[in-house]
């Protein structure tokens, strides 16, 4: 069995922003801060722990590029808390699960199939992991509903985060 965590791992997610006034917001690009993500070669399978009050502001974005020192602290301060505490509601649902329940492997890397438990609610998933150079890397496209998530509104909904984030996890590739 192999183990990960942010040391060796990265996973990262992506936010997009959508609206009337969304030119004068930032998508953002969070990292999560807290995981363990377990493998097993053997089998093979895939099981993975994200603590959900972990999810720290990287940089706010524009056009895919970073944005560096557009956020001052204390709005970071006032992001990462409103994703702890009023979107993923991580005082009652502290912990992210992915466990898978199929792995095949394709031409460059893996199929994986599994359950995510996110928010409460647990829903199949599947997606591909490519081998680039010496990391496996993915990239799992989440739809806040379906969680039972209602995605962040400001300005009386003039602006917003778009349903659908993106989830990018990295591991080094001697896992599977």
């Amino acid at each position: 069995m192999n183990t990960y965590g942010p040391g060796e791992a990265r996973c990262e997610v992506l936010v997009l922003r959508e609206g009337l006034l969304s030119a004068v917001g930032h998508d953002l690009l969070l990292r999560v801060t807290a995981f363990e993500l377990a493998v097993d070669p053997r089998l093979p399978a895939v099981s993975a722990r994200f603590d959900a009050s972990s999810l720290r502001v990287v940089t706010a974005m524009r056009a895919g590029l970073p944005l560096p020192g557009a956020l001052r602290p204390e709005d970071v301060r006032d992001i990462e808390g409103t994703i702890a505490r009023t979107v993923l509601r991580a005082h009652r649902y502290p912990e992210i699960r992915f466990t898978s329940t199929a792995v095949r492997r394709l031409a460059g890397g893996y199929e994986l199939q599994g359950e995510l438990a996110l928010a409460g609610v647990t829903r199949s998933v599947a997606f591909a992991v490519l081998r680039e150079g010496d990391r496996l890397v993915t990239e799992l496209p989440v739809h806040q509903p379906s969680f039972g998530i209602r995605p962040h509104r400001a300005l009386l909904g003039a602006l917003r985060v778009r349903p659908e984030v993106l989830v990018s996890l990295s591991v080094p590739g001697e896992g599977l």
